[in-house]
């Protein structure tokens, strides 16, 4: 997962109202040549279980929900999409529900991505946001076409979504205790955000899971903690943990809300199949149509 790597990326904020969502992204970390080569990513369409594992004060007595993630391998680029359903409920009885879709175009190669994120709390629509990013050596920028038309500058070296899942793996498999990156996913409209991952372990085949399919791989064990570079804020804006396996699966998932914590599981897993050629436009052979953020957001 690109938590897109997942990396697979959910965006709460602990300041905000419960039950806010903004998106969910799997995250990685690209550092240092000495690194064994990146890993395979792997396409796929992957389904979670969410349910309630802590509660840290605050509103919330229950909650539960559904993760949906999909990676497929369009050639150059790399089509991700992540939706995420979440109900709440709070000491009073009073139910909240929050949907987001996030969806993403990357280039293999750094250069770009085109992205959207859209968000509903108890059916009302947040302002979406959109554009695109390109990276260059020297640094990078986005330009906004929602909510609101504008630009920011990105610093050399940030990471998009896959490309940060697939170096969080790296670093894992290679040994590395912790790294920390720039991330640049379009689920804020700030730019860049800060991330530290420690890495909590490397596991080796055969690793005990309930995906067979995934047991012959080696596993990496993470934390990911998210912060806003435009304040001086120490806290981070959020925290997500996971395991992946060497091909950028996650079986399990833990998401940070700051009142409460959920814990992931993975219900379904399909691989898809990867292009045995890549026509310039149109869908893919044996795919039928592929939806992808490649269009500009209405």
């Amino acid at each position: 997962m690109a938590m897109a790597g997942w990396r697979f990326l959910l965006r709460r904020g602990r300041n905000y109202p419960a039950g806010m969502v903004a998106a969910i992204m799997a995250t990685a970390l690209w550092q240092g040549c000495a690194m064994a080569a990146p890993p395979a990513m792997l396409a796929h369409r992957a389904v979670y279980d969410l349910s309630l594992s802590a509660v840290n004060g605050g509103d919330v007595v229950t909650a539960e929900g559904k993760l949906t993630f999909v990676l497929f391998d369009m050639c150059s680029t790399w089509s991700m999409q992540q939706q995420l359903h979440l109900r709440t409920t709070g000491r009073g009885g009073a139910e909240a529900v929050s949907d987001s879709d996030y969806a993403v175009l990357e280039e293999k190669d750094g250069s770009s991505l085109i992205f959207r994120a859209d968000q509903t709390e108890n059916g009302s629509p947040a302002p979406r946001i959109a554009g695109e990013a390109r990276m260059r050596p020297a640094g990078g920028s986005v330009h906004y076409t929602a909510p609101v038309a504008h630009d920011v500058a990105l610093p050399a070296d940030t990471l998009f979504p896959v490309a940060h899942t697939a170096a969080i793996i790296q670093a894992g498999l290679a040994g590395r205790g912790q790294i920390s990156p720039y991330l640049f996913d379009g689920t804020v409209d700030s730019g860049a955000l800060g991330t530290y991952v420690l890495l909590l372990g490397r596991q080796a085949p055969p690793v005990a899971t309930s995906v067979a399919a995934l047991s012959p791989l080696a596993a990496v064990r993470a934390h990911v903690a998210y912060y806003n570079t435009t304040t001086r804020d120490m806290a981070p804006m959020f925290e997500t943990g996971m395991r992946y396996f060497a091909n950028g699966v996650a079986d399990r998932v833990e998401l940070d809300f700051g009142q409460f914590r959920m814990a992931g599981t993975l219900r379904e897993f399909r691989p898809l199949p990867v292009p045995d050629h890549c026509p310039g436009t149109g869908a893919l052979p044996g795919r039928g149509a592929v939806v992808s953020p490649a269009r500009p957001p209405a």
